[in-house]
């Protein structure tokens, strides 16, 4: 179960020639009539498609980039003016940027690093706090996703009692989701005056990152639908009057490993149904993987304790404003920008002191 990553070598000239041709040799043949007629063949095609392009069409950019700069070099020699001089240097700095990009995305060469994510937010130790903790921590993925053009879906979300989130599942489509989201794994912490003590004393309250990768159709998990149970039930969430008066929520339990998985933030059961299928099938996918590696703990073991710690990161509202990842020690004091999304600097800086 699973397949190799065929594109984690370094990019040569004989490297890109080769990419090309296999991409445009794909492309012709999802041209032909009858492609759809064997399904999973097709969707075989795609997914091999998918991965060519993660490294085609951001060189074709580069490419592109280069041509312009060249073009501004051209008229810089021809005369020196200002304004050329500006606009060459411009672009200068965005193929630097591109190339920059690249070598790193090199970086990221695990088998699935290059997948969609679905990403877990589950609270831990806190109470309401925890709760509330882990709906900003899903609003800070959610406003990352898109800082980085990615397409972010919730999927499932569990209410607390009082206020914020149990848990929060997301869909994050885009070119090396998973790859990035990989480095989020484990337990924040956050410090701050709590809203929910009359008092206004500070607590700290934890919640836990789990990212798997959104394993497509073309790779096959066995699971037999006798050890699913599947039950319906009516959505708690947001979502209008008929999300809330019809069964549309999906709950899947895979009963010889006992997990369970449920989605309903979709108005029709249907979807839902697929979409916890699709969640389900990561998280046995994943299962697997941890067996067959034996490099980590089983896979809900790093769920465990969400408590005082375990913490990769902490941020820090009060008496001071700061985040602080403890396994690089990288840190910031805007931490308004750091929930705003702007966490790129720190997943890259893990990535790189991790590989």
């Amino acid at each position: 179960m699973g397949q190799g990553n065929a594109f984690t070598c370094s990019r040569s000239v004989f490297d890109l020639v080769t990419l090309l041709k296999n991409g445009k040799e794909l492309e012709i043949e999802m041209a032909k009539e009858g492609f759809w007629n064997n399904r999973n063949k097709a969707l075989e095609v795609i997914s091999k498609l998918k991965k060519i392009q993660i490294w085609t069409n951001p060189i074709g950019e580069l490419l592109e980039k280069v041509e312009d700069l060249n073009a501004a070099v051209e008229l810089l020699e021809l005369e020196d003016d200002i304004g050329i001089r500006t606009d060459a240097s411009i672009r200068l700095g965005e193929v630097l940027k591109s190339l920059e990009k690249l070598e790193f995305r090199q970086m990221l060469s695990g088998e699935h690093d290059g997948s969609d994510c679905i990403l877990t937010v589950r609270s831990g130790a806190g109470g309401d706090d925890s709760h509330d903790w882990t709906e900003m921590l899903m609003k800070m993925y959610i406003y990352w996703g898109e800082k980085q053009g990615y397409d972010v879906t919730v999927l499932d979300t569990s209410a607390g009692e009082v206020a914020g989130l149990r848990e929060a599942v997301l869909s994050i489509k885009g070119a090396y989701a998973y790859g990035y989201l990989h480095a989020e794994k484990g337990i924040h912490r956050l410090v701050r005056r709590s809203p929910f003590d009359p008092s206004n004393r500070r607590h700290t309250s934890f919640a836990s990152v789990f990212p798997l990768p959104d394993i497509d159709d073309s790779i096959q998990v066995d699971i037999d639908p006798e050890d699913v149970r599947t039950d319906v039930f009516r959505a708690s969430g947001a979502g209008g009057q008929h999300i809330n008066k019809t069964s549309s929520a999906v709950r899947l339990t895979h009963i010889p490993t006992g997990i369970a998985v449920s989605c309903q933030n979709e108005r029709s059961q249907h979807r839902n149904r697929e979409l916890a299928w699709k969640v389900l099938r990561a998280r046995l996918y994943e299962l697997e993987e941890e067996k067959r590696r034996k490099k980590r703990e089983k896979l809900e073991s790093t769920k465990s304790d969400v408590s005082w710690g375990h913490q990769i990161r902490s941020y820090v509202l009060h008496p001071y404003q700061m985040v602080k990842d403890h396994r690089t020690g990288n840190e910031t004091s805007d931490v308004e920008g750091f929930l705003g999304g702007n966490i790129q600097e720190f997943i890259e800086d893990y990535l790189r002191k991790s590989k």
